[in-house]
């Protein structure tokens, strides 16, 4: 198959929010009484809807009280993206810049309804192709519903795109969605990331010519 397109992930991929989401999550579910680590985010929330990560902890509560708990995460993330500057990754701005001189579309891919408000806050938006966001789509990941929509949004089958993940379950999701994946172990954690096709700490150690040959193999 040739190299069309290639999708990126938002957190953790393209910005560092992933502090800012923690700190979210940690303060929402501190409430409830639940003690919150940075294992349990990369393990039971990261990548995935609000509304799924909120009943991936607190168990018993009903679908209303886990919408209120979503809701108050949100609020408490908006808060801290408010009030500091969110970190880009510019190894994957540069790759992104590469893959399109080389005519490749690229999509950003995010189960965050903030997606598009971050990529302009940080001045991104122009760079992608197509940008599929929370609201988007119905079935979280690893279901690769998201990815899938993405891929046709860009107008290409599976096969022909690449993902660019750092979650287990959006690692998942893309090879779900039957495409090849590049996981993002920026914490050395590879072992989380092993159902990709290649873990990277970060995206300045692959460029066009390396992901055109996964595609050869």
């Amino acid at each position: 198959m040739n190299f069309k397109g290639a999708i990126f992930d938002l957190d953790g991929v393209i910005v560092d929010t992933v502090p800012l989401h923690f700190e979210a999550w940690k303060r929402m579910f501190s409430e409830y009484g639940r003690d919150f680590t940075f294992s349990d985010y990369k393990q039971k929330v990261d990548g995935i809807p609000r509304i799924d990560g909120a009943r991936a902890v607190l168990s018993g509560l009903s679908e209303e009280e886990l919408k209120s708990a979503a809701s108050r995460k949100q609020g408490y993330y908006l808060e801290l993206v408010d009030k500091g500057d969110i970190k880009v990754y510019y190894s994957t701005v540069g790759l992104v810049k590469e893959l399109k001189k080389n005519g490749i579309k690229v999509a950003a891919a995010s189960s965050s309804k903030n997606c598009r408000y971050i990529l302009e806050k940080t001045g991104l938006i122009g760079l992608f192709d197509c940008i599929i966001g929370g609201g988007d789509f119905k079935k979280g990941k690893p279901d690769p519903e998201i990815f899938l929509s993405a891929a046709s949004s860009l107008g290409f089958l599976p096969e022909t795109v690449i993902v660019f993940e750092d979650a287990k379950l959006g690692v998942e999701a893309a090879k779900n969605g039957n495409m090849l994946c590049v996981g993002i172990a920026r914490d050395g954690n590879t072992e989380l990331l092993k159902k990709a096709d290649v873990v990277v700490r970060d995206l300045s150690e692959v460029d066009y010519r390396k992901l055109k040959g996964l595609f050869e193999i």
